[in-house]
């Protein structure tokens, strides 16, 4: 990336997190100052905490003490925006208290809705940016996985609930099947569709991943499918086959 990004630094938005374990004041403050060293940068456009304290079984550190120091590295010009992921809309607001929050980091997608009940309205009135991970729910809306589709060995989708679990990957075929059409309609293809949808949901962008120049390429253009007030919702219908079904579970994956 440093290298990479060497020339157009300036036309750039670099961003990047600090764990879950290096919460603590000084763990923070380390971290950040790692992260400019290899990434041969001055500052970083937007700094995030990956996951609340206390996820996969770490040590609970205060929220005030991360913003603590994430507030200090603000000062310093390290950092340009505070940024949080994978928090619930109470976690948000506690985290809020100590410092400014410019952007919630969520699974979001067609597919994985979870945050439309409480954190989009949180990030909706108080003006907090929605980036979108997994907005393509790691690749199913793209229509590329067939009904008997296996994965190899070590792929973290397999424990995926929309992959594994046998009910919910019938319910994701048939969405598919019923987004088709509305993408040859558009001349997009199935992962366009989804993206364009995505990015017309309130205070939202997407994050979403490419294994080459066309395939990024591809991705942006999503951006040029209009899609109407009709269209959406007929399309909101669609991905509601898929997450009515769900429970209230926020996390995607059975690790």
């Amino acid at each position: 990336m440093a290298q990479a990004l060497g020339d157009v630094r300036e036309q750039v938005v670099l961003a990047t997190k600090v764990f879950v374990n290096h919460l603590k004041y000084d763990q923070v403050i380390e971290a950040c100052d790692r992260s400019l060293k290899n990434l041969n940068t001055d500052y970083i456009d937007l700094y995030q905490i990956h996951w609340p304290s206390g996820a996969f079984n770490s040590e609970i550190v205060p929220i005030e003490q991360t913003m603590n120091a994430l507030n200090k590295l603000k000062e310093q010009g390290k950092i340009r925006a505070i940024g949080i992921s994978n928090f619930s809309s109470e976690q948000m607001a506690e985290a809020a208290q100590y410092g400014q929050i410019d952007s919630l980091q969520p699974p979001y997608s067609l597919f994985w809705r979870k945050i439309e009940k409480a954190e989009m309205p949180y990030c909706i009135e108080n003006n907090i940016s929605i980036i979108a991970y997994s907005s393509l729910a790691q690749g199913l809306l793209t229509g590329k996985f067939g009904p008997d589709h296996k994965f190899a060995e070590g792929d973290h989708r397999a424990k995926n609930r929309l992959f594994y679990i046998k009910e919910n990957y019938e319910r994701v075929q048939t969405a598919l099947e019923k987004l088709r059409p509305i993408a040859e309609a558009k001349q997009c293809t199935m992962a366009q569709l989804a993206i364009a949808w995505l990015i017309a949901q309130p205070q939202t962008n997407a994050i979403v991943g490419a294994r080459n120049a066309e395939q990024a390429t591809a991705n942006a253009k999503a951006a040029d499918v209009k899609l109407s007030q009709d269209e959406l919702a007929e399309i909101d219908g669609i991905g509601r086959i898929v997450t009515d079904p769900l429970d209230d579970r926020p996390v995607m994956w059975d690790f």
